[in-house]
């Protein structure tokens, strides 16, 4: 009996999908339709055509698409793509439509007018891993179209696929017409690991869209946003990634796919707010984020002076959607509020915009002046406390002050209240016991804070951060870089993860493992190099390594960012080292740097 022949050809395939497509069904299903629908008859299906490629399929938000040449297969893609990018420039963010383009060259199998094998599984996958708007393609596509296409690519390096058995070389290409190999708008794919799922529910909440068409209350979705961060953190059943990490996505279409693999998530939470005069809007939607299915989606309505009893509807839902099993107590737990003052509430959330400007100077002193009179308008707002006193020890890590005994004695005041009225928020018990800590100097009252508040809420990364600086304080280096992996792990887009990485260098600095503090203190400078934390660290590590060229360039910048820093200075950034011989060590590093006495 003979097999039936199975017909394989050399082929070039591209594979696209629409990025964010769940969230745009969800937002607006028909209108999503129908743009999808203008868009691929007007310019998505000529195109192809013109490029001389067959249409295999369509699946919804994608398509599947051979050519004979990969090269007519790039140029489609590129103007495709290029033609979006026109397209979209003049429509709002949340209502784009963008496409990721894989294309690959290999053997297929034809059946049916279907086309099947590892050359479709590695196109599809490699669009699994483009950028909204991007075309990502393999090495082997790479050298086919190289010196035939006039654009510039970025060597993504080797990319580990799923299922597909060997690692492989990508490729991505720079769109813009005015691209260059020079410039990226983008970072690069590598560094967007693939985090492990941890081991119980995961969930990222991403910035809500504002739908007030009023700038101003952006502040108000952000809140919101974060309200329901805070809320969720406090269920020990969950996994969920911290506010900073999460709001790295706001303004971008995004592909939920994606966020689970950048930030390590089963779920992703979406949705908008949409505030007119004193009535407000709340839609959320619970996505799958390895199927991109809709799990769970609804929508609050009610007055303003009904918005605490609204984010407690959409917290108790999410949670009743991936954790059925989740303690009732928790549930109650969840739903506390953090003021019934509406007005300080607004001023508050004023005041965490400006907050998360975190090493602006400016912005810094306007957080606290906004804390300040939230104080004044509920003298019982527990977090307002806490946060004006983090400003304080924002103020002291950059330099911008010198701490005073009135400082001091303000600070302690603040934190003091804040602990006071926060009994059980995580927040305010971990700021507080940071700032008693760096800033008054009493270790053994802030690290016990700091342990009181992971019990509440252990999915807090920025408790994890500061118990990992005080540990380093109290001279328990190997317990600072547990802390400090485990804030990295629940908020790895976090803008502070300079901060936590030279928390680690600091650790290894300590443990007398100088090569490791150097490497890790060399990742504190990559973003900022300016980083005044990273910079002494990195001085004193390669002085005590034995490698004084880098480390008299450390040190040369340290002294062109404060002129001002001498040995004798530091201990008015250091921390309240207990060790005597840890603070010399630091001292001595940086003096064989070259830092003057």
């Amino acid at each position: 009996m003979t097999a039936e022949r199975v017909e394989r050809r050399l082929a070039a395939v591209l594979a696209a999908d629409v990025a964010g497509y769940s969230r745009l069904m969800g937002t607006d299903e028909e209108g999503t339709l129908a743009r999808l629908k203008a868009v691929r008859k007007a310019l998505v299906d000529p195109t192809i055509t013109s490029h001389r490629g067959r249409i295999v399929k369509t699946t919804g938000d994608g398509m599947l698409v051979e050519f004979a040449s990969v090269v007519d297969a790039v140029r489609s893609a590129v103007e495709v793509q290029r033609s979006m990018a026109e397209q979209n420039a003049t429509v709002p963010p949340g209502q784009r439509i963008e496409f990721r383009i894989g294309i690959h060259v290999g053997d297929i199998i034809i059946d049916d007018n279907d086309i099947f094998g590892d050359g479709v599984n590695v196109a599809a996958r490699l669009e699994g891993i483009a950028e909204p708007g991007g075309v990502c393609m393999s090495d082997d596509a790479y050298r086919q179209v190289r010196g035939k296409v006039e654009i510039a690519c970025d060597d993504l390096g080797t990319q580990t696929l799923k299922n597909i058995a060997e690692p492989m070389r990508a490729w991505r290409l720079r769109i813009s017409a005015n691209a260059s190999a020079a410039t990226s708008t983008h970072p690069p794919v590598e560094t967007m690991r693939t985090l492990a799922l941890p081991d119980k529910p995961s969930i990222a909440v991403l910035p809500f869209q504002n739908m007030s068409g009023d700038p101003e209350q952006e502040y108000f979705a952000d809140g919101m946003v974060e309200d329901i961060i805070t809320a969720l953190s406090r269920f020990k059943a969950l996994f969920v990634i911290a506010r900073n990490s999460s709001f790295t996505y706001k303004g971008r279409a995004v592909d939920v796919k994606q966020v689970g693999r950048e930030l390590g998530v089963r779920y992703v939470l979406e949705g908008s707010v949409r505030k007119a005069t004193n009535r407000v809007r709340i839609t959320g939607q619970l996505v799958d984020t390895a199927t991109g299915a809709h799990l769970w989606a609804e929508r609050f309505d009610g007055g303003l002076s009904d918005v605490f009893d609204l984010q407690d509807q959409v917290t108790e839902s999410v949670v009743g959607a991936i954790a059925p099993a989740v303690e009732k107590a928790e549930i109650e737990r969840a739903k506390r509020k953090p003021t019934e003052s509406l007005d300080a509430y607004a001023l508050y959330l004023r005041g965490l915009a400006k907050f998360y400007h975190f090493t602006n100077r400016q912005a810094n002193a306007e957080a606290l002046r906004l804390f300040n009179s939230v104080i004044e308008l509920d003298p019982d707002f527990a977090s307002a406390y806490g946060r004006a006193a983090s400003c304080y020890v924002y103020a002291k890590s950059e330099g911008w002050i010198l701490v005073t005994a009135n400082e001091i004695a303000e600070v302690t005041r603040l934190a003091q209240r804040a602990v006071v009225l926060g009994k059980d928020d995580a927040f305010a018990l971990a700021a507080s016991g940071f700032a008693l800590g760096y800033v008054g100097g009493d270790l053994g009252v802030g690290d016990a804070l700091i342990d009181r508040a992971l019990v509440l809420n252990s999915n807090y990364a920025e408790a994890w951060n500061f118990g990992g600086w005080v540990k380093n304080w109290l001279g328990d280096p190997k317990s600072a870089i547990e802390r400090f992996a485990h804030a990295m792990r629940l908020s790895p887009l976090d803008p502070w993860l300079t901060g936590m990485r030279g928390g680690t260098a600091h650790a290894h600095f300590f443990l007398g493992r100088y090569d490791e503090a150097a490497s890790w203190a060399a990742m504190t400078l990559q973003e900022n190099p300016d980083f005044q934390l990273g910079l002494r660290i990195d001085a004193a590590s390669n002085a005590m390594a034995g490698r004084s060229e880098q480390a008299h360039k450390a040190v040369a910048r340290l002294r062109l960012v404060n002129p001002a820093l001498r040995v004798s200075s530091l201990k008015d950034v250091l921390g309240p080292y207990r060790r005597a011989e840890d603070r010399a060590r630091y001292e001595e590093g940086l003096r064989q740097a070259g830092l003057p006495e």
